[in-house]
Parts: structure tokens; sequence; C-alpha cells
């Protein structure tokens, strides 16, 4: 099984690498955007098939490692 995480920082939390991503898009001569985020995307693949303590560990692990609580918020998609 896989799990899928996105972690993007908070809205209201300023994203200076989204802003410049931004700045470089109305460079470019495109409009009609409003705004830019950068996350982070990971893969973590298990060796077992346990699905709640797949989905247990994956939640502590994006917790206590892959994101800043704080300033972060993760998404989760499981596939077999």
């Amino acid at each position: 099984m896989k799990a899928k995480i996105n972690v993007f920082l908070k809205p209201g939390i300023l994203d200076p690498q989204g802003k410049t991503v931004l700045n470089a898009i109305e460079h470019l001569d495109y409009s009609g955007i409003q705004d830019v985020r950068i996350g982070k995307s990971i893969e973590i693949e298990f060796a077992t098939g346990d699905k709640a303590k797949i989905k247990r560990d994956t939640e502590e692990i994006c917790q206590k490692l892959l994101a800043n609580p704080v300033m972060e918020n993760w998404r989760i998609e499981f596939e077999e």
C-alpha cells in the first residue's frame, strides 16, 4: 500500500516561493491568476497490508516529521 501526502502552508501564512512564482507568471504575460502556493509531495510505500496501522502511522509521521502542524496542513491519499 502507498500513502501520497501533500503538505501546504496554511491559509494566511506568507509563502515567499509562491509569490516569486506568481511574479514570474505575471512577467510572462499570463493573467487571471490570483495566487500561487508552493507545497511538497511525499510518497511512502508500506510493506504491510494492515490498513488501520498504515493510516495511523502515516498521520503520526505527518504530525511528527513531514509537516509543521502550526504552519502547515496536509492531505493524505492511499493507494493499493
